[in-house]
C-alpha cells in the first residue's frame, strides 16, 4: 500500500514537472520566435505530457541553434564588412549588432558585401593598372617619389593601399601630371631633334659626327632631353662661331621655301635682311623667324603648291618639246623619236589643260577660305597662265617672222 501511494506521488511529482517545463517551454518558444522574427507556433495538444514536452524541447534547441547560427554568421559577416570599409574607406552596414538579425536581414547584408567584394576588385584593377603606368612614367621622367602619397602608390604592399575614391581620384590626377610632362618631353625632345638637325644642315657636319648625336637615342627620358639639350648648346656654339656660312645656309633654305611658294622677285625683295651682310646673330634671328613662317605657309597649302609646280614641270616640258620641234636639225637621225615627241606634245596639250581647270577650281576654292587672293610669281594664277601662253605665242609669231 505504502509503495503504492509512493508511486502515485511520484507521478504526480513527475507530471507536475512536466507541465512546468511544457509551460516554459512554451514561454521560451514565444520568446524566440519574437526574437527570430518568426510566426508564433502552433500550440500541440495531442500526445502524452511527456511527448509534448519532448516536443517543446526539441522546439526550443533548433531555434536556440538558429539564433547562434546568426549571431555567429552575423560576426563573420562584421569582420569583413570591416576589413572591406576600411579598405574602401565607406560606411558600414545599418544594423543592430546586439540584436538578433532576420533572414531578411542577413540576405541583404550578404548582398551588401558581395557588392563591396565586387567594388573592392574593380578599384583594385584600376589601382593595379594606374601604379602600372606611373611607374613606367616616373622611370621614363626619372622621377623619384617626393611625397608620402606617391611613395605609398608605388610601394610593393599594394594590397596596403586604402582604395577610397579620394585616393583614386588623387591617384588619377598623379597619372595625368606624369602624363602631362612626358607630352611635354616628348615635345621638347621631338623640338630639340629638329633644332639639331637643322644646325647639322646650317653648319654642315659630317655625316660620321652625325652618327653619334643623342638624337639616334630612342624614347624621351629625362637623361635623353638633358643629352639632347646639350648637343644643341654645343651646336649653337659652333653656329656662333661660323655666323656667316650658317646664315648663307638658312638663306638658301628660305630660297628654296620661296621657290616652292612661287614668290615674285618683289615678295623676295620685301625680307631686306636677306640681303645684310653684317652677320650678327640677330640677324641669323630674322632668317630663323622668316624661315619658320615660310614652312608653315608652305606646310598649310601644300597641296596646292605641288599642284602649281606640277603644272610649271608639265608647262617647261612642253616648252621644251617645243624648242625641239622648231629645231631644223630634228629631221636628221632622230629615228622614230619624232613621232614619239609630237604625240607626247599633244599629250601634254591636254594635260596642262586639265590641270589649269583643276587648279582654278582648288584656287577659287581657297581664296573663298582664306578671304585672300592666291598669287603665283607676284600675280593671280590664271594670269600667270595667260600671261606664259602670250609670252609662247609671241615667241612663235617672232620665229615665223625670223623664216
Amino acid at each position: 500500500q505504502e509503495l503504492l501511494v509512493e508511486m502515485v506521488k511520484e507521478e504526480e511529482g513527475l507530471k507536475k514537472h512536466l507541465l512546468k517545463s511544457i509551460e516554459l517551454c512554451q514561454q521560451k518558444l514565444h520568446s524566440l520566435c519574437k526574437e527570430l522574427q518568426l510566426e508564433p507556433l502552433e500550440t500541440e495538444e495531442e500526445g502524452t505530457i511527456l511527448e509534448r514536452e519532448k516536443s517543446l524541447r526539441t522546439r526550443v534547441e533548433v531555434l536556440l541553434k538558429q539564433r547562434r547560427d546568426r549571431k555567429e554568421e552575423l560576426k563573420n559577416l562584421q569582420e569583413q564588412e570591416q576589413d572591406l570599409c576600411d579598405l574602401l574607406c565607406t560606411a558600414p552596414f545599418s544594423i543592430d549588432a546586439k540584436a538578433v538579425p532576420s533572414l531578411e536581414q542577413l540576405d541583404r547584408y550578404r548582398r551588401h558585401l558581395a557588392s563591396l567584394a565586387a567594388e573592392k576588385e574593380r578599384r583594385q584593377e584600376e589601382f593595379v593598372r594606374s601604379r602600372r603606368q606611373i611607374i613606367l612614367l616616373m622611370e621614363e621622367l626619372d622621377h623619384t617619389p617626393d611625397t608620402s602619397f606617391e611613395q605609398d602608390v608605388v610601394d610593393e604592399d599594394v594590397e596596403a593601399f586604402c582604395l577610397s575614391t579620394d585616393n583614386l581620384a588623387a591617384l588619377q590626377e598623379l597619372l595625368r601630371q606624369l602624363e602631362a610632362r612626358r607630352a611635354l618631353n616628348e615635345a621638347a625632345c621631338a623640338e630639340l631633334r629638329s633644332r639639331i638637325k637643322m644646325l647639322w644642315e646650317r653648319l654642315q657636319v659630317p655625316v660620321e659626327e652625325r652618327e653619334s648625336s643623342a638624337v639616334h637615342v630612342p624614347g624621351c627620358r629625362a637623361r635623353t632631353r638633358k643629352a639632347l639639350q646639350l648637343e644643341v648648346e654645343h651646336l649653337e656654339e659652333l653656329k656662333l662661331q661660323n655666323m656667316k656660312a650658317v646664315i648663307q645656309a638658312a638663306r638658301a633654305e628660305l630660297a628654296d621655301y620661296w621657290d616652292r611658294c612661287c614668290y615674285s622677285q618683289e615678295q623676295k625683295e620685301a625680307f631686306s635682311p636677306y640681303y645684310d651682310e653684317d652677320y650678327t646673330e640677330t640677324l641669323l634671328e630674322l632668317h630663323d623667324t622668316e624661315v619658320v613662317k615660310m614652312k608653315n605657309y608652305y606646310e598649310a597649302h601644300k597641296d596646292l603648291f605641288e599642284a602649281v609646280q606640277k603644272w610649271e614641270q608639265s608647262w617647261n616640258l612642253f616648252l621644251e618639246l617645243e624648242r625641239k620641234a622648231s629645231d631644223p636639225s630634228r629631221f636628221t637621225n632622230r629615228g622614230g623619236s619624232l613621232l614619239k615627241e609630237e604625240k607626247q606634245r599633244s599629250k601634254l596639250q591636254k594635260v596642262l589643260s586639265k590641270l589649269q581647270d583643276e587648279l582654278e577650281k582648288k584656287i577659287q576654292a581657297w581664296q573663298q577660305e582664306h578671304q585672300t587672293v592666291f598669287l603665283v610669281k607676284g600675280q593671280q594664277f590664271m594670269e600667270h597662265v595667260k600671261a606664259q601662253w602670250q609670252l609662247y605665242h609671241q615667241e612663235k609669231e617672232k620665229e615665223k617672222q625670223e623664216r
